[in-house]
């Protein structure tokens, strides 16, 4: 297995949180559930010209090779066989809207095709990208790709909607509740209803949706690096309210409890074996 992660150079980082490349030749399991972050990504198989959708207790079926993954609120299945030659970016929160010319929202919880967002110009990417033998030529080949296709975009001064919402972020980063989307609503001088507007449009979901994700995340964080707390204490330091609001919260982004979550590690922390590890 290899895995490398790449954070490009301004001014694209402001923008592009990493680059990633992943080459998994044969995991022993044939499907992981994925869990949600709240970004958005972009993913590329250079080892076939087609992705698998794997609908959960359905058959697999083919999707483009190249796809905008949009900011999701649960858990995807993807096949392991995917992942023996991908390479990938996770977009900064607010970030992919300048890649797109479009809203974030109208891609959360949806695989589209690349091809529909930048043009024939992927299958020129994905040529190139193949051509080089080396991971981390991938990953710069990738970069400069991003930044002279994207230039004008990124080089733009950001509207003072997009200052809003990087406000918010930082905001939620500390303290990811819903009393402090009130706040920030306030704070912002717009009603609370707009703000969750905006906020959408340009990060994908809703504030109150990205707060429950971020605290979700902080327990899975927590959770894959094994740290040894009762169930009770980790709940409140990730900002549940009780065991109980932590484990219906862990099981509605997940899709499984904290004990299967455990049980079925990877060595990514969102990523746990769908079904039993062969």
């Amino acid at each position: 297995m290899l895995y490398l992660e790449h954070t490009p150079a301004p001014p694209l980082n402001r923008f592009v949180r990493m680059l990633w490349y992943a080459r998994v030749p044969q995991a022993n399991h044939s499907r992981e559930r994925v869990l949600p972050t709240g970004n958005t990504q972009v993913i590329l198989n250079l080892a076939r010209d087609y992705l698998l959708d794997c609908p959960e207790g359905e058959p697999d079926r083919r999707s483009p090779g190249a796809a905008v993954i949009g900011a999701r609120s649960i858990y995807e299945i993807v096949s392991t066989s995917d992942m023996a030659d991908l390479i990938g970016l996770v977009f900064e929160p607010g970030g992919f809207p300048a890649f797109a010319a479009d809203r974030a929202d109208l891609f959360s919880n949806r695989s589209v095709d690349l091809e529909d967002v930048w043009g024939t110009q992927v299958r020129g990417l994905r040529d190139r990208l193949r051509e080089l033998a080396a991971p981390k030529a991938r990953l710069l080949c990738f970069e400069r790709f991003l930044a002279g296709t994207f230039r004008a975009r990124i080089q733009q001064a950001r509207p003072m909607h997009h200052c809003a919402v990087d406000y918010a972020l930082r905001r939620f980063a500390h303290l990811p509740s819903m009393g402090t989307v009130r706040d920030v609503a306030r704070s912002t001088g717009w009603s609370e209803r707009r703000f969750s507007q905006v906020f959408r449009e340009q990060v994908g979901l809703s504030p109150k949706v990205w707060c429950r994700i971020q605290r979700f995340q902080r327990a899975v964080t927590q959770l894959h690096a094994g740290v040894d707390v009762p169930w009770a204490n980790l709940a409140l330091d990730c900002g549940f309210y009780d065991q109980s609001h932590f484990a219906n919260e862990f099981r509605a982004f997940s899709g499984v409890d904290v004990t299967t979550y455990s049980a079925r590690r990877t060595p990514w922390a969102n990523h746990i074996a769908a079904g039993p590890v062969e």
